[in-house]
């Protein structure tokens, strides 16, 4: 592998210390030398004069899980400046998957990672499946968290019910597995089946042999709009009792009604660590979420799998309370149609033809268009398509955005969905928006500071040792841009634009993309937390 040299740029090193002018010197994947008027005969030379260098920007919540090992260059990703992106996450991913759970698993997974016969499913265990990315030979650094839904599956099936000591015992050691075949940490998503069956202390019993490994404990947390203080209170007592770090995942307050509990959510932050448990969150600088359609669904819904959802959908009667339940909530449920509302909610993926043409339309929309009301509009797409459609919902004001950017806690995320369709366009633009739009155009953040949250401050959260900084003997992910152009280019209707002003992407000492245009390179490692 050819040596690069990169010439005259400024350095924002991924610490938050001030920008500096350096040259950098690549060989060997890694960053060999820092300094004033480099020079090496054998080296590409990069004339950066006038760009911002900076780490590799580093994605802690990401679900490319599937998409990687079809499209390995994870185009989204890579053209926005990310070289490491965290896999596994909200408790429900491809592995661990016993071959018994195949078919119900792809259905309860569809509307968040896609579906494909593409890949031979039968992988198992997190160890097959982290070798099956490295035979792809990923675009980026891939790294994993171990999903608490599949840990839970694998131990007890799908069935709503709390686990007996055993059960417990399985879930421990299929964690310990896991973690030893490099796991970074544990995940979970308290509103996604079966992970909401579950209460506090069978988590956290998985998350002291997390603890054990020195792995992160990644959460979307059981509440984020009505009962969001009982739920932090929830998640700080896992960290409490377990001894596990913690960190949220796209941290937020949904619903107009619930933004008032922000400053009592802060306060939960700061004792947290008072206390000295270890909290981290990320985010992503959207108003708006996305996720699969069925989380609109009150729980007892989703019971026994996709399968069991989709006969409940097709039973009138059970129509009938879906709508009295979602009419009326259920204490510590999150509802959708609650703190968003309908008009609020847009179909971005669905699986088949028969219903393409409900993509991009709200609720509202849909029900207009089928000739019946928004519940029964929303029944019968998810009905007809099992489950598989995503959504974007809008539940966010943009002070809220500007305020969690500041908070020491946080790093940048995208959360973006590989799935077809008209996805939420933090896929693309996340890690570009908040340079742009948050640094250059609003001053919420300096430069520096910004470029820490998307590189070092991720890589501690993640325990990465030579990556996430601008460093001699660190691993060469570079990102270089420009701090006057950088910005983001889609839109909620038309999401799917790389963003401009990135001049060069590097992922171990090989330039990934050249000015706008992928090179080809394939030159990503899967990172394993012990090794």
């Amino acid at each position: 592998m050819s040596a690069i040299l990169l010439k005259g740029g400024r350095i924002a090193d991924g610490t938050g210390a001030p920008a500096y002018k350096a040259d950098v010197l690549i060989k060997d994947q890694k960053i060999a030398a820092i300094g004033q008027d480099l020079s090496d005969a054998d080296a590409r030379v990069l004339d950066v004069n006038g760009l911002v260098v900076a780490p590799g920007f580093i994605d802690t919540h990401s679900h490319s899980d599937l998409d990687v090992l079809l499209r390995p260059q994870v185009l989204p990703k890579i053209m926005q400046g990310i070289t490491t992106e965290l896999l596994g996450q909200d408790g429900i991913s491809l592995a661990p998957l016993p071959v018994k759970y195949i078919t119900p698993w792809r259905k309860n997974l569809a509307g968040l990672d896609g579906d494909t016969d593409d890949i031979d499913w039968t992988f198992e265990t997190t160890e097959n499946y982290l070798k099956m990315i490295e035979n792809a030979k990923p675009g980026l650094n891939e790294m994993y968290l171990v999903p608490h839904g599949n840990i839970r599956m694998e131990a007890m099936g799908l069935d709503n019910r709390q686990p007996n000591e055993e059960e417990v015992q399985k879930m421990r050691d299929i964690t310990r597995r896991e973690m030893e075949a490099g796991a970074m940490g544990l995940s979970t998503g308290l509103i996604y089946i079966p992970c909401a069956y579950s209460e506090s202390q069978e988590i956290i019993e998985m998350c002291k042999v997390v603890a054990e490994y020195d792995g992160v404990f990644v959460i979307h947390q059981r509440s984020e709009a009505d009962t969001i203080l009982d739920s932090m209170q929830e998640v700080i007592d896992i960290g409490r009792k377990s001894g596990v770090k913690v960190h949220w995942s796209h941290f937020k307050v949904c619903g107009k009604k619930n933004w008032d509990k922000v400053d009592a959510v802060l306060s939960l932050l700061d004792e947290a660590r008072k206390e000295g448990i270890t909290v981290s969150f990320d985010q992503y600088p959207y108003v708006a979420g996305s996720t699969m359609m069925g989380a609109i669904l009150p729980p007892w819904v989703h019971d026994g799998g996709t399968d069991k959802e989709v006969e409940r959908l097709a039973d009138p009667e059970l129509r009938l309370r879906m709508i009295h339940d979602m009419e009326n909530g259920i204490h510590g449920w999150d509802n959708f149609v609650d703190f968003a509302g309908f008009e609020n909610i847009f179909v971005t993926s669905v699986k088949t033809e028969k219903n393409a043409d409900a993509v991009g339309l709200s609720i509202v929309e849909l029900a207009k268009l089928r000739g019946t009301d928004n519940y029964n509009a929303a029944f019968d797409l998810l009905m007809e398509e099992e489950n598989a459609v995503g959504m974007v919902d809008f539940y966010g004001t943009e002070d809220h955005v500007k305020l969690f950017i500041k908070r020491p806690e946080m790093n940048v995320c995208t959360d973006g969905l590989l799935c077809p369709g008209k996805p939420h366009p933090r896929l693309y633009g996340s890690f570009p928006r908040v340079l742009g739009k948050y640094v250059r155009e609003e001053g919420i953040l300096s430069l520096e500071a910004a470029v820490a949250k998307m590189t070092g401050k991720a890589a501690a959260v993640l325990n990465l040792k030579d990556r996430g900084q601008i460093k001699e003997g660190y691993y060469a992910d570079i990102t270089i841009f420009s701090s006057e152009e950088i910005i983001d280019k889609g839109t909620y209707t038309d999401p799917i634009q790389y963003p401009e002003g990135i001049a060069y992407v590097i992922v171990n000492g090989e330039v990934a993309v050249d000015h706008g245009t992928h090179t080809g390179a394939l030159n990503g490692k899967v990172l394993y937390n012990n090794k």
